[in-house]
């Protein structure tokens, strides 16, 4: 249920603040990528149970096509590798404008799950 395109995630000041209440009473510590890794697993979790228990609650008093509304308009899927394609191409494709890296592997991962003609 977690979606990587708007992740909920604690900034880095607090989940050190947080590890140093735990680990180090209050002193400065070094936050490590393991560390918010479990933050940010943490609050999508929590934000995911909330998002469920609305769901539940707009599906319970106004139906069920409301509440999966509110779960498509808060967790979107993200855009296909096609999708994500096109539009790099409508947007750059005879402006002139050089492509990024990551958007020349997006056209190429797009172009590669065609089937071969």
């Amino acid at each position: 249920m977690t979606n990587r395109q708007h992740p909920i995630a604690a900034p880095r000041e607090l989940v050190q603040q947080w590890i140093a209440e735990i680990w180090h009473e209050g002193t400065p510590v070094q936050v490590a990528q393991s560390d918010l890794h479990l933050a940010a697993r943490a609050g999508q979790w929590g934000a995911d149970q909330e998002l469920q228990a609305c769901c539940a609650w707009t599906a319970a008093n106004f139906g069920a096509l409301p509440g999966q509304n509110l779960y498509l308009f808060r967790r979107p899927k993200p855009p296909s590798d096609k999708e994500q394609a096109c539009k790099l191409l409508e947007c750059y494709g005879t402006s002139g404008v050089r492509l990024t890296a990551d958007q020349c592997n997006t056209i190429l991962r797009a172009l590669e799950a065609l089937p071969n003609a």
